[in-house]
């Protein structure tokens, strides 16, 4: 791979002067710092990671040992609003098992909780300097341009960013790979004339084929809350369904429509929801009763955040 030595520099390069340098997990040697980040960026934009959660979650928990001492009621609270809580149940889990750090190799860190290869990878490189590959969704664009793979397993793609790490700055450069899909080598329209690689870039007379993929599937469903309000208390239920796992929720009901309060609409994952609001005086099942003015700091989901509006009409 000794011909890619100019493109591994201009990459670099441009890293110097173009990369996103301001997140605050690039600028720290704390090695829970840089895994909150990774696992906090997992199906979540920068930038409510970097100004809302990140921070607010450090404040909170600002070590391994903090978060392992922290019941996870307290996690999933700080975790509220992020979704795909299995990520904060996980985090926890790891805690629990690591409370004075994790360890430094890709093999040993695979054997936790929530940490697959990718995660595993990044705490390597970006907390270790290791030389390691990290393929996330935007490095896998570039480098599926930059060789011009058509359709490749994802064992291909990682076996090429393999080969194309920069053995002298692996940290750094994976960290270029990242932000060049993220801020370049968009998966439509491209700016293939910005981008450091053009020269050498195999796919640059077609880039967007080489990142054509299906069209995500998504299911539809209707859920049916009650909302029942005593004292400005509100009654939740913690969840045994695997959506919103150990967090509060609202309780589910058989719709009555004279009791009809409202409904929205909701995303989670692969799931598209209807959700109907109902006023109801009868609770059949365990409740939890939750002062409305501390909803913001107990484990509910942004669903039941969205639902906050109509309790008002209860």
């Amino acid at each position: 791979m000794s011909a890619l030595k100019n493109p591994k520099k201009n990459l670099l390069k441009w890293y110097k002067t173009h990369g996103r340098h301001e997140l605050p997990w690039r600028n720290s040697d704390d090695i829970y710092h840089i895994y909150l980040s990774e696992i906090m960026l997992q199906q979540t934009q920068v930038n409510r990671v970097r100004d809302e959660y990140y921070p607010q979650f450090l404040e909170k928990f600002p070590s391994l040992h903090v978060l392992a001492q922290a019941e996870q009621d307290e996690v999933l609270g700080a975790w509220s609003g992020l979704g795909y809580y299995s990520r904060a149940r996980n985090l926890h889990a790891c805690a629990k098992l690591m409370p004075k750090g994790l360890p430094q190799s890709q093999e040993e860190l695979l054997k936790l909780p929530g940490i697959g290869r990718y995660t595993a990878s990044a705490i390597c490189s970006f907390g270790h300097n290791q030389n390691i590959a990290v393929v996330d969704t935007n490095i896998a664009r570039v480098i599926k341009r930059f060789f011009a793979l058509l359709n490749p397993a994802d064992k291909t793609i990682w076996h090429y960013a393999s080969d194309f790490v920069n053995e002298k700055d692996p940290r750094h450069h994976n960290l270029a790979l990242m932000d060049l899909g993220s801020l370049i080598c968009l998966p439509n329209k491209p700016k293939c004339q910005e981008c450091p690689l053009f020269k050498e870039c195999q796919g640059q007379d077609e880039p967007e084929l080489y990142t054509q993929t299906k069209k995500k599937e998504y299911k539809s469903l209707e859920l049916f809350y009650g909302v029942y309000i005593k004292n400005n208390q509100i009654a939740l239920q913690v969840s045994k369904e695997r959506m919103y796992k150990d967090m509060l929720i609202l309780p589910s009901v058989d719709p009555i429509e004279e009791n009809f309060l409202g409904k929205f609409r909701h995303s989670y994952t692969k799931y598209r929801l209807s959700v109907h609001l109902y006023k109801i005086d009868v609770l059949e099942d365990d409740i939890v009763w939750v002062d409305i003015g501390k909803l913001e700091n107990a484990p509910i989901s942004s669903l039941t955040k969205k639902a906050h509006k109509f309790f008002y009409l209860a």
